[in-house]
């Protein structure tokens, strides 16, 4: 009875979680402008009208242009800052890496005003830039927390076989320290991606009058004529998330981090 009972359980949960997601699925296929249910008429035109309208396309350029921006600094710093707080011993230490961690707890609205206000004082301007660097904030972490785990599961003790039999620095990065880490800095770039991609909160407060996938949802969201378009779009940026999530997932838990200290 007990499994029965958790997999009543499960199925419940997955339900609470994915209804709402099927919902928006099937009235992407709406025939009707408006949103009534039972859907009378399935019909696939809206998806042409989403492909042909250039809001749509405009927002999903800059949408991949800034998500693979982000990732590529967060990969920079996030590898950085790992190797660096688990390599080394100074005062310190652990206070920097909590205050790495720390700006993906913080809520989105707090990091957006401190950026917004940033920005304003600086004179820079509303850039795809600074949507970048508000992405960016939080896109850190995650390959910092992806880096710094797979490097506490490695030992060192290959790295200093290969410098003992002649290899230099960066030979012994090249072929023993990244190969370990690979997996662990694929897997964080994709969910980094993933998370610059949907993200609107900070987005609202660093993208000025420019439109991301999420902002241009939400700005099309209350009017009626754009529901069924914006419904297709909710569709596609589903799909197009879940991919990276998925990868992630698989490389954490299915790459190898090279022999483990005991």
């Amino acid at each position: 009875m007990s499994r029965i009972g958790l997999r009543i359980a499960a199925g419940a949960v997955l339900a609470f979680l994915y209804i709402p997601i099927i919902v928006i699925a099937l009235y992407a296929f709406n025939a009707e402008r408006t949103q009534a249910w039972p859907i009378r008429q399935f019909s696939t035109e809206w998806f042409a009208a989403a492909l042909d309208n250039p809001s749509v396309r405009d927002a999903l350029v800059l949408s991949v242009q800034v998500g693979l921006s982000a990732t590529l600094i967060a990969l920079v710093l996030g590898s950085l800052a790992a190797f660096a707080v688990h390599r080394f011993r100074f005062f310190g230490r652990d206070t920097i890496s909590f205050a790495l961690v720390l700006p993906i707890a913080l809520p989105g609205i707090v990091t957006g005003m401190a950026l917004n206000a940033t920005i304003n004082t600086a004179g820079i301007g509303f850039t795809p830039f600074t949507i970048v660097v508000g992405h960016a904030t939080f896109c850190v972490v995650v390959v910092y927390n992806n880096v710094i785990a797979r490097l506490r599961r490695s030992s060192r003790s290959i790295e200093e076989a290969s410098m003992d039999l002649g290899a230099d620095t960066w030979q012994t990065f090249r072929h023993v320290t990244f190969p370990v880490i690979r997996s662990a800095l694929l897997a964080g770039g994709l969910l980094a991606f993933a998370l610059s991609f949907d993200e609107i909160i900070v987005t609202t407060f660093t993208a000025g009058t420019q439109e991301t996938i999420p902002i241009w949802i939400l700005n099309h969201l209350r009017q009626a004529n754009q529901r069924p378009i914006v419904n297709v779009v909710a569709v596609f940026l589903i799909l197009l998330s879940a991919i990276p999530v998925y990868l992630s997932q698989r490389l954490s838990r299915d790459g190898g981090a090279g022999p483990t200290s005991r």
